[in-house]
């Protein structure tokens, strides 16, 4: 981020984000682009007139005085010349009051018409929206009106016209002026014509718009004895606010406050909390900037222009905008630290999993201590405003200090992650099958559902001609509903459930899941397998896996394939909604809870968009059918599957293989073109859908779909078996299908409410059995036909069938135990549920404590499903177990 950047950040960033806030908002309501021009006009010439109105004043005390003191700096310049005049003009000034920057505060009006003039003319010359959109006669608002056509020629008749009323709103309001001034604002008139007579019709209606407002409010100054008005109010206003003494630092640590909280604070602890989830080593930004660039706009709301406004207020005003900064500073303080602190999962596009929701009592209990909270800030600082200032540096250190400790969980993560970036290997990920070897790979699909698969291979038959020889499970069990409670099983087998990592209590969580990691990897390298692994979740407990786990094996091949196949531009865009978002983000925290919604916008924090919602991966929705752009992290996973041929290196050898691989695409899911199920700039399903709902009916059970996040989801677990059933046709082109072992599993499922959730027991939280149904299909050596089976499985399984009939007596390389599956069979299977998946913060010695349950045989019969405790590490029933 250049200097220059963080100007205009600074400067004009805040500006042209309340035109676009008014803007979005208005359109929202209206519905159309043009007459939201007129809204936006009117309110922010509403917002802007005491800044205006007080400008004039400024300016009018300003030619006053000049004309005070007119005579005597004549006479003082006609008398004296040289040094002697210079300190003779200096004392005349003194003597009056007047300094001689004095004169700056004529051209206020001037100088302030820039930056918003710049704000206006960067947002709607570039407003897409506008692109088409008619108005009464203007034809489309993206371009110049060209309202007049003479022969071959066009003529743009709305900068005439805009021309036409600033000249008679000027002259109104020069009346009486000095012909200097009238020469400023008349070649100001023209400067205006000749720079946006090629503009979009838009932008120019906007400011023909503005110089109607000012036409009318010249005409009203001339019309109305204003000052008597004035005088009335003041009086009236002395009553409620005590203005004979302001008091600049209340507005110097209130600005510092909201500086501080909106443009570090907020911004900080969402990096914090996952720092390399908001990098792609593929295409490395730091996150650090993201709070940088949301630090400008907020120095640029409360340091600047808040200050601006309180530098040109009047006495009265100045106290009115102390009072108000007091304020702002307590409700913004209580709707952060005290509402909204349970909202569930948010992505890296700023982005609620389940929404926005408030409850009623929230809301209630949010406006009436926010009441009372400003009921004595108020009587605080008009009776006792030094210890408001006290508290307000106490704060301020505060503040400084929480966002400093961000900073020390943000920085050795992004290092780390720039590390990674930089040693990523130019050459493209890649893996070896053998064509007379034996072949085992293991593909985990983050959250991939395995309850769809029935309903997939209903739509789309031919599936089942790809996936011959696949057995389908239909009654599997994951441990936990997050990566970090079901991934360590699923690759190192029964020894890490959660429930027996708990048991191994003296060890750091991370350094049993590294374990579980590397438990497959190791085992089969030893046994002479050429060995790759792509992606390994969560590796060092790392947003981006941390390769170096690995390090002492070096036979191991090692890669992070995540990204590598992405498009930039898509990375790009990414990057920009999150510079703008993350200070929308910090605004909407510290709103009431009733308004937070409004201002969130389904994700979209009031971009000025086509469509309405943004889902999870930041995709722009409408409705269940239509969609806008591409997720850059589904595109960067969805691009490994599609890639996986040019991955593929098949060699005419005997040397047995292992790949184990990653992947995110169905974590990460968006809408897709229908039938083909394939990523698109614009998705329109609607007569698709329409058509064909039945397809989510099967064998009398009816799959919900009601919302983009079940249709997305569906949607991208289909493209991902497309995907893969593309490259299994690969490997048998290639003759390597028969010869390779291969296991589809996921580490957790996700319910979505798309099917009834089991009730254990009376006063026990409810479970979505699809959270815990994950995804296990299995192609053994040489097998045909594509068959289900209802045995009880888990994907704690995988290392078991991944080893068997190919290593004897497989062993644990690191707890020496052997590797099978006997565990599920001896006793209940014990299920974590807990929403507190962060690694950053769940990476003790233990998982935090969260509800047990115990399960066993059949998943969807309830009463195998058994409410054990409660916020535990460890059931009571199990305590002192090995």
């Amino acid at each position: 981020m250049s200097v220059v950047d963080m100007l205009y950040t600074i400067l004009i960033g805040p500006l042209q984000l309340v035109f676009e806030i008014i803007y979005s908002l208005a359109n929202r309501l209206i519905d159309h682009p043009g007459l939201s021009i007129v809204v936006l006009s009117l309110l922010m010439n509403l917002l802007v007139l005491p800044l205006y109105k007080r400008a004039d004043a400024m300016q009018e005390a300003t030619r006053d005085i000049d004309q005070k003191l007119k005579n005597g700096v004549e006479h003082i310049k006609k008398t004296f010349s040289g040094d002697e005049r210079m300190m003779i003009l200096q004392t005349y000034y003194r003597q009056n009051n007047y300094k001689p920057t004095d004169a700056l505060n004529g051209s206020v009006s001037l100088l302030l018409e820039i930056p918003f003039f710049m704000a206006a003319y960067n947002f709607l010359s570039h407003l897409e929206i506008l692109h088409g959109a008619s108005l009464g006669p203007i034809a489309d608002l993206g371009a110049p009106d060209g309202l007049v056509q003479i022969g071959g020629f066009s003529i743009n008749l709305l900068p005439i016209l805009m021309t036409a009323i600033n000249v008679i709103s000027s002259s109104i309001y020069l009346k009486g002026f000095p012909a200097k001034m009238k020469v400023q604002l008349y070649a100001m008139a023209a400067f205006f014509l000749v720079f946006l007579y090629t503009s979009p019709s838009g932008l120019v209606f906007y400011w023909t718009l503005n110089n109607v407002f000012s036409l009318g409010k010249n005409l009203v100054y001339k019309l109305i004895a204003s000052k008597k008005a004035y005088k009335v109010f003041d009086l009236k206003a002395n009553g409620i606010f005590n203005t004979s003494k302001n008091d600049k630092m209340i507005i110097l640590l209130g600005t510092i406050i909201l500086t501080i909280l909106l443009g570090v604070l907020i911004p900080s602890v969402l990096i914090a909390s996952s720092p390399q989830e908001f990098i792609d080593v593929s295409y490395f930004y730091n996150p650090i900037y993201y709070v940088v660039n949301s630090l400008c706009l907020a120095v640029g709301t409360f340091f600047v222009w808040f200050r601006i406004f309180y530098w040109i207020a009047n006495p009265f005003g100045k106290r009115v905008l102390e009072i108000v900064v007091w304020l702002l500073c307590v409700i913004a303080l209580v709707n952060y630290f005290f509402f909204g602190t349970n909202l569930g999962i948010i992505s890296s596009n700023l982005l609620y999993e389940n929404g926005l929701v408030f409850a009623q009592k929230e809301v209630v209990s949010n406006y009436l201590i926010l009441v009372i909270a400003s009921i004595f800030a108020y009587l605080l600082i008009q009776k006792w405003s030094g210890f408001a200032k006290g508290g307000m540096i106490t704060m301020i250190v505060a503040l400084a200090w929480m966002s400093v400790l961000n900073f020390t969980n943000i920085l050795p993560a992004v290092e780390e992650a720039e590390v990674m970036a930089s040693n990523l290997s130019e050459e493209k990920p890649h893996f070896t099958l053998s064509e007379d070897g034996q072949n085992v790979v293991v593909i985990m699909l983050d959250r991939a559902l395995g309850a769809y698969v029935p309903y997939l291979f209903n739509e789309k038959p031919e599936l089942k001609k790809q996936y011959d020889g696949f057995t389908y499970y239909t009654n599997v069990l994951s441990y936990g509903i997050a990566t970090n409670f079901g991934t360590p099983g699923l690759y190192g087998g029964y020894e890490y459930t959660p429930i027996e990592m708990n048991k191994r209590s003296d060890e750091l969580l991370v350094t049993k899941h590294n374990e579980s990691l590397k438990v497959m990897p190791v085992l089969f390298s030893e046994n002479g397998y050429d060995v790759t692994v792509c992606d390994p979740s969560y590796a060092n407990y790392q947003w981006i896996p941390d390769l170096s786990i690995y390090s002492e094996y070096p036979e191991i091949q090692t890669y992070i394939a995540d990204g590598q196949f992405g498009d930039v531009s898509s990375k790009e865009q990414q990057i920009e909604s999150r510079l703008r978002n993350f200070f929308c983000y910090s605004m909407m925290k510290v709103m009431p809870v009733s308004v937070q919604d409004i201002f969130y916008n389904n994700g979209n924090y009031n971009q000025i968009i086509q469509q309405d919602m943004m889902n999870y991966s930041g995709q722009i929705v409408q409705g269940t059918a239509v969609a806008e752009s591409v997720s850059t992290s589904f595109m960067n996973a969805y691009n490994v599957l599609a890639n996986l041929d040019y991955m593929t290196n098949v060699e005419d050898t005997s040397r047995n293989t292992f790949l184990m691989l990653t992947n995110n695409m169905t974590h990460e899911p968006m809408l897709l073109q229908e039938p083909e199920y394939k990523p698109s700039q614009y998705v329109d399903n609607t007569v698709f859908d329409a058509e064909n709902m039945d397809r989510f009916m099967l064998d009398g059970v009816t799959l919900k779909m009601e919302n983009p996040m079940q249709f997305s989801h569906y949607q991208t677990n289909m493209a991902a078996l497309m995907l893969l059933g593309e490259w299994f046709d690969y490997l048998r082109e290639n003759d390597v299908y028969d010869n390779t072992k291969i296991i589809l599993v996921s580490d957790h499922g996700n319910y979505l409410e798309q099917c009834e959730k089991l009730k254990v027991m009376e006063g026990a939280p409810d479970v979505g059995v699809l959270s815990y149904y994950p995804l296990l299909m299995v192609k053994d050596f040489n097998s045909n036909e594509f068959t289900v089976s209802d045995e009880f499985m888990t994907n704690a399984d995988v290392p078991t069938i991944a080893t068997e009939k190919l290593i004897d007596n497989p062993i644990n390389p690191f707890t020496k135990k052997q590797i099978n599956n006997k565990e599920k069979n001896t006793h209940e299977q014990y299920v974590l549920v807990s929403s507190e998946v962060s690694i950053n913060k769940n990476k003790g010695c233990t998982f935090l404590p969260g509800c047990w349950y115990a399960v066993k045989d059949d998943i969807w019969n309830d009463n195998n499903w058994r409410f054990i405790e409660e916020w535990t590490t460890m059931p009571s029933e199990l305590q002192g177990q090995e």
